[in-house]
Order: structure tokens, then sequence, then C-alpha cells
């Protein structure tokens, strides 16, 4: 009878996060990613817990778990504002990066602006960062908005970008679908009106200069 395998004996539990720890947690993410200084602080909390987690699968008092990490969490905004000082968190040039990335990617300028508030970005460094990056909403804004427009039009293949072949009534249905996609991704009707009525060529050069910009 040939015997099973005995199953590896669980991992031992490291010991409890330190300040030095979720300083090198930190360093290694932001080496990977870019982050706000509120996703830092979410990611490290995530840390945290689950070290709590593990130890009380290990069987530690759920009590004790949570004291042995308290000076952990205690030392979270210190590491973060450690993190700012060296320039590897910046919400400011984070929020613009991201706005002309979403842009660029077809996403209304009220929808960037959501994305950024998710991302814990304080309300106005997103209206900054928005206008620096995308324009002010009365001037270079309006371009970049209908660029963007654009591009989701090309996504759904409306408008400008409906498919040669497409006869009058498959055309007129992407048209209309697109322009109430457009509304719910916050674009104004006046905007997802004038993209899909753009001649394609138009159309292409207004999204290869946003793009290029």
């Amino acid at each position: 009878m040939v015997a099973r395998p005995s199953r590896s004996a669980p991992r031992p539990l490291a010991p409890a996060p330190d300040a030095a720890t979720l300083r090198a947690v930190a360093l290694a993410y932001l080496a990977r990613f870019s982050a706000t200084r509120a996703g830092v602080e979410q990611m490290l909390a995530r840390h945290i817990d689950r070290w709590v987690r593990r130890a009380i699968a290990t069987g530690m008092e759920a009590e004790d778990a949570t004291r042995a990490v308290d000076p952990a969490r205690a030392a979270v905004a210190r590491i973060v504002a450690d993190m700012e000082g060296l320039g590897a968190v910046d919400d400011v040039r984070f929020s613009q990066f991201r706005a002309r990335s979403l842009a660029r990617a077809g996403r209304s300028r009220r929808m960037v602006a959501a994305h950024l508030s998710a991302k814990g970005v304080d309300e106005a460094i997103v209206g900054s960062a928005v206008e620096e990056a995308l324009g002010q909403r009365d001037g270079e804004g309006l371009e970049t908005e209908l660029a963007a427009a654009l591009v989701f039009a090309r996504k759904r293949r409306a408008g400008p970008f409906v498919r040669p072949d497409a006869d009058g009534e498959e055309a007129h249905r992407r048209y209309r679908r697109a322009l109430d996609a457009m509304a719910r991704a916050g674009f104004a009707h006046s905007t997802a009106r004038q993209a899909l009525d753009m001649d394609r060529e138009e159309a292409e050069d207004r999204i290869m200069r946003m793009r290029s910009a």
C-alpha cells in the first residue's frame, strides 16, 4: 500500500507588522503602482487586517491579535506622509495623469472627476487637476470633452464610426443606443450629438490631436 504524502505543516505566523515592515510594503507597492494617499492608506490597512486574520486562524485570541497591531495602525499616517515626502505619493500628479488617461480612453469629464473622488482624492485637488489636465470647461476643455465623446462613439461603432456596410436602420439604432449610453456616461446631450453627427475624417483627426497633446 502506497502511503499518502503528509500535508505540509501550516506556515508559521510572522511577527506582527511594525512601522519598518509597513514602510517596506509601501515602497514595494509604489515601485509597481501609482496610487493616491488614500489608496496607500487602504493598502496598508489591508496588510494589517490580513495579519490579524491569520493570527486568529492560528489560535490567537481576536482581542490579542487586534492589540498586537495597534502600533502598526498608528504608524500608517506617518508612513504615508513619508511616501509623500519622497515624492512617491502625489495626489495632484496622480490626478492629472489619470484624468488625461481616462479622457483619451473615452471618459467624460464628469466620470473622470467621479473616478478620482472614488480614489479618495480631495475635492479641491480633483477640481484643479481635472481643469489643468483637460482644460477649462468653457475653453480647451470643450475640445477635450468632444474628443473623448468621439472615442466613446468609436468604441460603440456609432455615428462617424458605424460600419460602412451597415444599413440605415442599423446605423440609426446604433446612433440612438450610443446617444443614450453617452448620457449615462456623463456627456452633455449637445456634445454627444456633435460627436455622433461628425464626419469620420474630422472625428479621427480630433481624436489624434487629443492623444498627441
